[in-house]
């Protein structure tokens, strides 16, 4: 059964900084593009950051840019969300998600595993 895993959420106030995991098992991700996704109450599931199989294709959303990084260690099959200056539109709960190819998207319909969720409050 293919797993992803992520940690690292919580309660934070504006411009802390968290660093969120995601880690697969079941198979390797080693292959695949893979992402980060936000969802607010209310609202739609959106694009944070992708990153493609090699680490040397990146993509970010414009609301995050210069504050978000991602990364991924494939060796240890986990991509990563350092997050900094975070804001309290940032609130949401975040969402790993693995790709059905290599490739980089920003798209939903690209990612055909996804984690639970990790929840990410941030406070004025």
């Amino acid at each position: 059964q293919v797993r992803l895993v992520e940690s690292g959420g919580g309660l934070v106030q504006a411009g802390d900084s968290l660093r969120l995991s995601c880690t697969a098992s079941g198979r390797t991700f080693s292959s695949n593009a893979m992402a980060w996704f936000r969802q607010a109450p209310g609202k739609e599931r959106e694009f944070v950051a992708t990153i493609s199989w090699s680490g040397d294709s990146i993509n970010y959303a414009d609301s995050v840019k210069g504050r978000f990084t991602i990364s991924r260690d494939n060796a240890q099959n986990t991509v990563y969300l350092q997050m900094s200056r975070l804001k309290q539109e940032d609130t949401a709960v975040y969402y790993c998600a693995g790709g059905r190819t290599a490739y980089r998207s920003s798209s939903l319909s690209a990612y055909n595993y996804w984690g639970q969720g990790t929840q990410v409050t941030v406070s004025s």
